[in-house]
């Protein structure tokens, strides 16, 4: 096949990391049921397991299947290798893995999904890492909270839930400038709207769940970086810079220049965190990727609409989809996602926390559930199930007040949803 490079998005998303099986002839990407597989002799199986030659061993590291689906999501990131996981959250671990440890920080975006927020405040805590959250509209603040501790700068580029729209290009500067990679998580955006390397992004992660396989599923992730930072240079990032105990002291940027961080994460991050995804969710992930572009086109085109007739609705306080011209991240759109301000975005009601409770159970076409991203639209009541476990001031700070609802809109007929939204507002506000 033709490089890469030379390739647009719309044959990216079906022909990249597939070729016909060599075994077989077959045309989809088959899924590799297996477990181990059979080396050829003995120092055929010592190569593979020094990293002196890329093959499989064991599908917690690698399976061809999931190996096609990393390399189909690398290609359309524009990065120089990934990796996949078992879930969007274990992808954010894998990411974070190699470069920090014990009394290390990271600088995050205080507009995180709720899930994201608990994940940095609690479990990364009994890690030893310590998560600084910012605003990352004050770019004073994020490089005021950088320090010689800090090893990473985390944001989404669409946050969820409130579709604001991340800055990249000037949070990178910032990641330049203090010699630390910058982690972005393109869940919302999908590559079609944003690829964050362009940006300046060291590493790109996603839940693989939500827009890139699209049809509600499985459960994945994937991580893509984009080979362009000197691990070695700080000796900030031992693990990637220094002997590998684990490899007979293999030093991993030294050896394997921009393909380093992929493969400690497969050879190093899946062998010992285990976060592996299964052939078979690869599988449906592939045949999902195959429609994204035609996807998002109705996605942002069905979203653009609901959120000008919500916005001029009297029992609506205020809509925040950033492809409306009222919205104070608009002119992020043309710069940062100019194919479109995705999908997802938040509604606040006038009737409150009742009105919301009301308004979810009375949706039909919408789903009342904890997803994104689907061709079916969406809905959630932040403050009641994904963003609960926040204070009132946090689920604020994240977008998700009281009287706040998130929305993801499919690729259903337009004029259908808004009808469904009518007839959910009037009896949230009676």
């Amino acid at each position: 096949m033709s490089d890469d490079n030379t390739l647009a998005f719309d044959t990216l998303q079906v022909h990249a990391g597939a070729e016909p099986d060599p075994a077989t002839g077959a045309r989809q990407v088959p899924i590799y049921q297996t477990t181990a597989y059979v080396f050829r002799d003995a120092d055929h199986a010592a190569a593979l397991f020094n990293l002196q030659e890329v093959g499989n061993i064991y599908s917690r590291l690698t399976n061809p299947t999931v190996s096609a689906l990393a390399a189909r999501i690398t290609a359309l990131e524009g990065g120089a290798g990934g990796v996949c996981t078992s879930s969007g959250h274990a992808a954010q671990i894998m990411a974070l893995y190699p470069l920090m440890g014990p009394g290390l920080n990271i600088v995050a975006s205080t507009r995180l999904y709720g899930g994201t927020y608990t994940q940095f405040t609690q479990v990364f805590k009994r890690f030893g890492w310590e998560t600084k959250f910012v605003d990352f509209d004050d770019t004073a603040a994020v490089e005021a909270a950088i320090d010689d501790n800090t090893r990473a700068i985390f944001c989404e580029t669409i946050a969820n839930p409130g579709g604001y729209i991340t800055d990249l290009d000037a949070i990178s500067a910032i990641a330049d400038k203090a010699g630390v990679p910058l982690v972005v998580d393109n869940t919302s955006a999908t590559p079609y709207l944003c690829r964050p390397i362009e940006h300046g992004a060291t590493l790109v992660v996603h839940s693989v769940t939500k827009y890139l396989t699209g049809n509600g599923t499985v459960t994945g992730g994937a991580i893509v970086d984009s080979g362009k930072f000197d691990w070695s240079a700080s000796g900030k990032f031992p693990s990637l810079s220094e002997p590998e105990p684990a490899y007979h002291g293999l030093k991993f940027h030294e050896a394997l220049g921009p393909m380093a961080y992929t493969f400690y994460s497969i050879a190093v991050g899946l062998r010992d965190l285990g976060m592996t995804m299964n052939p078979q969710g690869a599988h449906y992930s592939l045949m999902g990727i195959e429609t994204l572009s035609l996807r998002m086109q109705k996605h942002v085109e069905n979203a653009g609409k609901i959120a000008a007739w919500l916005e001029a609705d009297p029992r609506v306080e205020a809509v925040t989809y950033p492809g409306l011209a009222s919205s104070p991240y608009h002119d992020r759109v043309a710069r940062i996602v100019p194919k479109g301000a995705g999908a997802l975005f938040t509604v606040a009601l006038k009737s409150g926390y009742e009105g919301c409770v009301k308004f979810v159970g009375a949706l039909d076409l919408f789903s009342h559930v904890a997803n994104l991203g689907d061709t079916r639209s969406l809905v959630i009541h932040p403050a009641s199930t994904t963003h609960r476990q926040l204070s009132a001031e946090q689920r604020a700070a994240a977008g998700a007040a009281d009287n706040v609802v998130r929305l993801s809109i499919g690729t259903e007929d337009a004029d259908d949803l808004i009808a469904d939204l009518d007839q959910a507002l009037a009896k949230a506000s009676a």
